[in-house]
């Protein structure tokens, strides 16, 4: 069964796993709110190597969270994956932030829609079914109070991710459920890597770049 290196920072949450089989062996992560990557992932892929006791060799492939997300920490963890790639001469997976946030919640019935906050009232946001199937692309979206209505009149939707705390100050309606504090994480990237590398499903590490969905856009600090 296929080890694999699991990496995210696309949010706050630095965090590095390594799975076997889709099993999460060992998980760090840290959710410092000011974004300790570029200080803290190195040491998180040292520390679960060496609890592992297994060396960076023995990997069969390293898997990247593609975002969207931060743009910073979109560029740390890909950068980083994509270094040890050509260092260990392994294949790079990219796995959707919002799929693996999404995994994050078991139902038995309704939609999981994980968002994550972006600029102002604005959220990045999928749309899974309760097999965790996607039915509605990534999109960019501006909340208004009637944000998701037709979903919410047909069936429960379980909002999931950082942009839960504004969606929750807009959206009051029976069948809308927010679940707070939860970020993406690599714990579930295991399981949606090893799938991918069952089905050789990988990308060329030249030319991979992340997803930010959106252009960056620098913010001037008030003086």
């Amino acid at each position: 069964m296929a080890t694999i290196l699991n990496i995210e920072t696309a949010t706050t949450n630095c965090s590095v796993s390594l799975s076997k089989g889709g099993e999460t062996l060992v998980l760090k992560e840290d959710n410092s709110p000011g974004y300790s990557h570029a200080e803290t992932l190195h040491v998180f892929i040292k520390n679960v190597f060496e609890e592992a006791k297994i060396k960076p060799s023995d990997i069969d492939a390293v898997a990247v969270s593609k975002g969207p997300g931060s743009y910073t920490g979109l560029r740390i963890g890909v950068s980083t994956a994509k270094g040890l790639c050509y260092a260990l001469n392994k294949p790079l997976i990219s796995i959707s932030t919002l799929e693996s946030l999404a995994h994050q919640v078991i139902i038995v019935d309704g939609l999981i829609l994980p968002m994550l906050d972006a600029r102002r009232m604005e959220v990045y946001s999928a749309i899974y079914n309760n097999n965790h199937q996607l039915i509605r692309e990534i999109k960019a979206e501006v909340l208004m109070e009637n944000s998701y209505i037709d979903l919410l009149e047909k069936s429960k939707v379980y909002f999931v991710g950082n942009g839960v705390i504004k969606t929750q100050q807009l959206i009051h309606h029976p069948n809308a459920f927010f679940i707070k504090d939860k970020l993406p994480s690599a714990n579930e990237m295991g399981f949606l890597s090893y799938h991918k590398y069952k089905k050789s499903d990988i990308e060329d590490v030249a030319y991979f770049e992340p997803y930010y969905l959106k252009d960056f856009v620098a913010i001037k600090k008030k003086i």
